[in-house]
Parts: C-alpha cells; sequence; structure tokens
C-alpha cells in the first residue's frame, strides 16, 4: 500500500467512526442543503460549480475538474424547534420544546486525484442528513406514553467516484454511494399496542438501530459558453434494509429508504472576479413508504408496520439555490447565497411531525475563503429562518382531535481546510 493510500484509507476510517456518534438535522426536509464549506457558503449551490473534492456528492462530474486536493470540513449545526397543541380533548393542550440537545457536530472528507487527463477518481464521506427532536415534556403523554419522546436520525455516505473528461468541455461522472442510518424512537408507547401496530413491542425504546445499503450517482458538466456551464445529475433511492428493531413503526416492516433525487445547475463567470450560480434539486420523499404515505392510513385499517401502512406523510419538494462568489483578491475570495425549499409537511400531517419537524424553508449563507502558504481556509454561517406550519384537521378524533402546530429556525457555521497537491 502506498503512503499516500495509507494516509487517505486512514483519514476515511477517522471521519467514519466521528459519524457514529453524531446526529444532525438537515434543512431541506432532512436532507443536508449543501455539502462541502465552499457550497455551504452559497447556500449549497453545486451542481454545475465544483469547487472542492467534495464535489462528488453534488454532482460526480465535478470530480473531473477540481484536480488533485484533499478537504476537510466540519460543522455546527444548531436547531430550534418545537411544538404546540390546542383544542385537544384528550388533555394534550400545550406547548412543547424539542431542544433536548441543541448542538450537533458533522464532519466530512474529500479526495481526489487525476489518473490522466481524461480520468480522475475521488472519495466523498459526509452526512447526507437525519433528524433529531428530544421533548423532556412528552408531547404525547396524555394518550399513554411516558419518558421523554423524540427521535435520532443520522445518515452517514461514503461516495467513491470516477470522472471521464473526454473533451476540455464536458465531463461525465458516476458514483457508487455506500449508505449507514443509524435510528432511535423514544416515549411513543401510545403508539405500541396491537391496535395501532402491527409489530407491538418495536415501536420505541429500543435503543439505537443500523441499515445500510448502496446507490449510484450519475452526473454530467458541460461548458456551453466560454463563461457558461451547465450541469445535470441524479442519485437513485438507497434501499437500506430494514430498522428491525422498529419494524412496528416504520411502514414494510421497518423500511427507511433513503429517497431518490436529481437536479440541475448554471455557473456564470459574469467577470474576471464574479462567479454566480445557481441549482435546481427535486426530492422524491413520497415514493419512501416510511416518510410519504399519511398518517391516515392507520384509520382505514393499516397499522403502524404493516406493508404500505402509515408514515409521516411527506410530499416531494422543489429546491431552488442562487449563489455568488467574489475573489477580492489571491488571497481571499467572499461567498453569499439564499435558498428557497417547498414546504415537505401538509397541515394535514402536522401531528405525527411532531418528531420530524422538518418544516424549514428559507436559508441564507455567507462566507470565505482565505488561501494561506499552509492551505485553503474556508468558514460559513446559515441562518435557516424561522418557519412555522399550523395544522388543519391534524388531530385524528380517536387521539382527541384538535390542531398542532410545528416552529422550527437553524443556525449552521462550517469550517474547512483544504490542500492542493
Amino acid at each position: 500500500m502506498s503512503p499516500k493510500f495509507a494516509r487517505l484509507s486512514a483519514a476515511v476510517v477517522s471521519a467514519t467512526s466521528l459519524f457514529t456518534a453524531v446526529s444532525a438535522n438537515a434543512t431541506n426536509g432532512y436532507f443536508i442543503e449543501g455539502t462541502g464549506p465552499k457550497a455551504q457558503a452559497m447556500a449549497g449551490v453545486g451542481i454545475a460549480l465544483p469547487q472542492d473534492a467534495l464535489a462528488a456528492a453534488n454532482n460526480p462530474a465535478g470530480t473531473a475538474l477540481v484536480g488533485d486536493r484533499l478537504d476537510i470540513g466540519m460543522t455546527w449545526f444548531s436547531p430550534d424547534r418545537s411544538a404546540k397543541i390546542r383544542g385537544n380533548q384528550a388533555g394534550a393542550d400545550g406547548s412543547y420544546d424539542g431542544n433536548d440537545k441543541s448542538g450537533f457536530v458533522i464532519p466530512e472528507l474529500g479526495y481526489t486525484r487525476t489518473l490522466s487527463p481524461s480520468l480522475s477518481y475521488g472519495v466523498a464521506v459526509y452526512g447526507n442528513g437525519g433528524m433529531n427532536t428530544g421533548y423532556a415534556s412528552n408531547p404525547f403523554a396524555a394518550f399513554g406514553s411516558s419518558g421523554a419522546a423524540g427521535v435520532d436520525l443520522s445518515q452517514l455516505f461514503i461516495t467513491p467516484s470516477l470522472a471521464y473528461r473526454p473533451t476540455p468541455d464536458h465531463a461525465f461522472g458516476i458514483a457508487a454511494t455506500f449508505a449507514v442510518q443509524r435510528f432511535e424512537a423514544k416515549g411513543l408507547q401510545a403508539f405500541d399496542n396491537p391496535y395501532v401496530s402491527a409489530s407491538a413491542g418495536n415501536v420505541t425504546n429500543r435503543g439505537h438501530d443500523t441499515s445500510h445499503g448502496w446507490g449510484i450517482k450519475l452526473g454530467w458538466i458541460g461548458r456551453l459558453h466560454e463563461n457558461l456551464s451547465f450541469g445535470l445529475t441524479w442519485s437513485s433511492e438507497i434501499e437500506t434494509g430494514d430498522f428491525d428493531r422498529y419494524r412496528g413503526l416504520f411502514a414494510d416492516g421497518g423500511g427507511f429508504d433513503i429517497p431518490e433525487s436529481y437536479g440541475a445547475g448554471l455557473s456564470w463567470n459574469a467577470t474576471q472576479n464574479l462567479t454566480l450560480a445557481a441549482d435546481w434539486q427535486r426530492i422524491l420523499y413520497s415514493d419512501t413508504g416510511s416518510v410519504g404515505n399519511s398518517l391516515a392510513l392507520l384509520f382505514a385499517g393499516k397499522p403502524l408496520g404493516a406493508d404500505g401502512g402509515p408514515g409521516f406523510g411527506w410530499q416531494d419538494v422543489d429546491v431552488t439555490k442562487l449563489g455568488a462568489a467574489y475573489r477580492l483578491n489571491d488571497a481571499l475570495t467572499l461567498r453569499a447565497g439564499i435558498s428557497h425549499a417547498e414546504q415537505p409537511i401538509p397541515a394535514t400531517e402536522v401531528f405525527i411531525n411532531i418528531l420530524a419537524p422538518g418544516v424549514i424553508e428559507d436559508h441564507m449563507s455567507l462566507g470565505a475563503d482565505w488561501n494561506t502558504s499552509i492551505g485553503e481556509f474556508t468558514v460559513s454561517y446559515t441562518h435557516a429562518f424561522e418557519n412555522t406550519v399550523q395544522g388543519t384537521n391534524s388531530i385524528p378524533a380517536t387521539f382527541g382531535g384538535g390542531e398542532a402546530e410545528l416552529r422550527m429556525d437553524q443556525d449552521i457555521l462550517r469550517f474547512g481546510w483544504s490542500r492542493a497537491f
């Protein structure tokens, strides 16, 4: 084994080990907004604008365009989530704080290498998304639950990529993505009985469980004009196997596959120093039963955990991102971006989503790169603006009726270091 490959292997193992100890609350539903500190500083833009060795997470064709480099990043993620219940005849009315844990650390690592003028390879290790809530005061206590309530979902992606650049103006990429998920649910005893679940005893307080699986990514980036590039990317659904310990909670016996997504992007070098970019992404949450199926199925005779059983009722979303990078001088580049995501949680599905209040829609990012003799340092700050979803016919009569409300905002601070070889 070469010394360079040994160092890379050790770094990947270290990053993978670190991921087992963290959880995240992502922003576009439960998908992370952007991968890599440079992309995050531009609100996640990256489909047609690869900038670092984590480019394959956004578009595997980017591996051909970033050169030989190592990128390491670290994110401090701080979500603020809460829920309210009103008009409930079972006595659940109140305000509930979901911030039992309020800060999370998310690492990432990327490495790319050029094999020839037309062929490059790389590996990216990153968190794709997740969801965490912790309610010390249990919103479901009036229905028979006890103790603190909440869920803890984290996802790790390892994406080796291969990119082919047949001409200077076009690059094509393919990547195999290995995904690992970790999940735990607490305080859901109200749903853990034979009348509600197809597998009572496997709904809540079963500790952490893991699942894993493989998917693929495809991508293309083409220069359409001297200063204008266009990109396309697609990520397959990842069948990750079942969370067996929670086969009475998730549809299809504990299934929780990672949804398919695809997107397009533009990058324009408006001047010698100013680059503008835009991405559009679509995430197909509704194709994953545990995420997309409605809770209403429970009252149509489909218990939790059954084949085709109830889920969180999330709908597909479109995400639009706009970003800018301005090179102030050879040492300093300034970055900024805004993004908007459609709302994944319908007003009728708010009750069950007290556990997963992914209601954020709008983000703003600022950041900068500082080039030094020991590498390039990147810092970014993103604010996810507060958003509230008011329930409409959201609490079934079986649970006493009334309405639930979800609220969330987030702050994201990201640091990165990179070195070109």
